[in-house]
């Protein structure tokens, strides 16, 4: 207690002995002071008052209603320093020495950037600059060996050294190689050019390229070189042989090329079945019949592997002789074509049915387009061409220089099964008319000429017997013409093989797959001793292969 009432009693004492300060007045007053120079009005002034634009005005603010609440012309570019004096009640500079000094020119600020759409990246700004001094040669401020001053030296990396210095021994090597590598390819080109426009080495290829000759003109040189070149390229756009069919003693007079898509068969694809193939109503019925008046190839523009287990399924008694697939036609323009010239036949006596143009453009003189069956149940389309082929078939057996093209050129532009008959309809009233004429008279008309024409039969007192047994006096007498009696003996053939077919059908099907069977283990079993052959094995004799039969035997005989 003693102790704090002595403290008490100093401070008492010393401050009656302080003198009074006054009391320390505030910021604004101690900043008006230090401003105070002689000379000065220090008196305050309102200064201009702060205005407003309405157009700007857009939303009111719910806090200020006379402040909007943001200015839509607001931008990066009006973001500059303020340069109006500071209103009343803010306080002035506080440094006095800071008016006297000298006024520097203020730089503009930078506009500052839009950051309504995003903050931008300022990865350029740190490291651009950087990168634009290091391409430009900038040198290093720690480096004091080089000259910041002197250009760069002729070297890879800038230096006083040449290119060679920096090349190891594998680069050297590697060029080495490249430049050899560009005089060889040089030298095989020229050597290999001269070899492509050599003379023909014999007369049978000069005669084979007639636009081509010989001889040593740059013109001619060309020429020949292109042939040849084109010659190497007919391996994947000509046909696979030269002769697609071979030469067969016993065969028919006439041949009958037979597309398979959209003629014979339609496939389509679903998502619920897949992929199915429909018959064309009719299919078998053309086949046997025509097969003995014609020989039937089936030429299709798609793959083996792909149509040959089709034909198999469409014809398994194998009616037709031929089938011909996408190998076997000519390339060109985007479209496979089927020329004929290469079946090994003579062309006035084959004829080609097919539902695309552009597949018979080599010869459309021996052509029948027909339209694209797309599986429509009940269709006579193929049938009804059956009159017509077996009147063509009729015209050759007579015999002379029979040409089917210009039969088809006859039909040329017009729907073959609809003119065919119309024409024979008009032949046959002229014939009844003609027969009428003739009972009148009490005559017989003698038709010898038409059976020697045909070679079908032999006198036998007065009366004329095809070999079939048909008396043509009867079938005159009858009013049937030539064509009526033809096609009496084509169905009576057909009604003979398709009994066959029925009663021995299976059984020709079984001996085929035996057949085919053996030739495979035939196949194979050579196969396996020529692989033994070459690890020093004695192999065996081949067996001499039998291919399997073209054709029942029965269905042959039939035909």
């Amino acid at each position: 207690m003693f102790v704090r009432a002595a403290s008490r009693t100093l401070r008492t004492a010393n401050a009656l002995h302080t003198p009074r300060i006054a009391p320390i007045a505030s910021t604004s007053q101690r900043i008006r002071c230090y401003a105070n120079r002689p000379g000065r009005d220090n008196t305050w002034k309102p200064s201009d008052p702060i205005k407003f634009d309405k157009s700007t005005k857009t939303t009111n603010n719910p806090v200020h209603e006379n402040q909007p609440e943001f200015d839509t012309q607001a931008a990066p570019e009006r973001n500059t320093t303020p340069t109006q004096q500071p209103g009343p009640g803010q306080p002035q500079a506080a440094n006095p020495e800071a008016e006297s000094a000298p006024e520097t020119p203020e730089q503009p600020q930078k506009p500052l950037p839009d950051l309504r759409y995003g903050i931008p990246s300022s990865f350029g700004a740190e490291f651009g600059e950087a990168e634009t001094k290091s391409r430009a040669g900038a040198q290093d401020p720690n480096n004091i060996t080089d000259d910041p001053d002197s250009p760069p030296g002729p070297g890879r990396e800038g230096g006083e050294l040449p290119k060679s210095a920096y090349e190891t021994s594998t680069d050297r090597r590697r060029n080495k190689v490249a430049n050899w590598s560009y005089i060889a390819f040089a030298v095989f080109g020229g050597v290999s050019g001269a070899f492509l426009c050599r003379n023909w080495d014999n007369e049978s290829e000069e005669k084979k390229h007639i636009d081509a000759p010989n001889g040593w003109t740059p013109g001619l040189m060309y020429k020949r070189a292109k042939a040849r070149i084109s010659g190497e390229m007919s391996y994947y756009t000509e046909p696979t042989f030269q002769k697609l069919l071979p030469e067969v003693e016993m065969m028919p007079p006439l041949t009958l090329v037979l597309s398979l898509e959209d003629l014979l068969v339609h496939s389509e694809w679903t998502t619920k079945h897949g992929w199915r193939t429909a018959k064309r109503p009719g299919v078998d019925y053309f086949l046997r019949y025509l097969s003995q008046y014609y020989e039937l190839v089936i030429f299709t523009s798609a793959k083996s592997m792909d149509a040959d287990p089709i034909i198999r399924k469409l014809d398994p008694y194998r009616i037709v002789m031929w089938p011909l697939f996408r190998e076997a036609t000519r390339y060109e323009g985007g479209d496979y074509i089927k020329d004929l010239s290469h079946l090994n036949r003579d062309l006035s006596r084959t004829i080609i049915i097919d539902t695309d143009a552009s597949h018979v453009k080599a010869q459309p003189e021996n052509a029948i387009v027909l339209p694209k069956w797309k599986g429509q149940p009940g269709d006579k389309g193929l049938v009804s061409l059956i009159p017509f082929l077996e009147y063509l078939a009729m015209l050759q057996q007579g015999g002379g220089n029979f040409d089917v093209r210009q039969a088809l050129k006859s039909m040329e532009g017009k729907d073959i099964p609809t003119e065919f008959a119309q024409r024979e309809a008009k032949l046959r009233a002229a014939h009844m008319k003609e027969l009428e004429a003739e009972k009148a008279k009490k005559s017989k008309k003698s038709i010898g000429a038409f059976v020697g024409a045909l070679g079908m039969g032999s006198a036998k007192q007065g009366q004329m017997i095809l070999a079939d047994g048909t008396n043509m006096s009867e079938a005159t007498a009858q009013g049937k013409m030539m064509i009526d009696i033809f096609r009496d003996i084509g169905r009576k053939q057909y009604e003979s093989m398709d009994k066959e077919i029925r009663e021995n059908g299976e059984k020709w099907l079984k001996e085929m797959a035996e057949e085919e069977k053996k030739f495979q283990e035939e196949q194979m079993k050579n196969m396996k001793s020529g692989a033994m052959s070459w690890f020093g094995g004695s192999a065996a004799a081949p067996a001499p292969q039998t291919p399997p039969p073209a054709a029942a035997p029965e269905a042959n005989k039939s035909n």
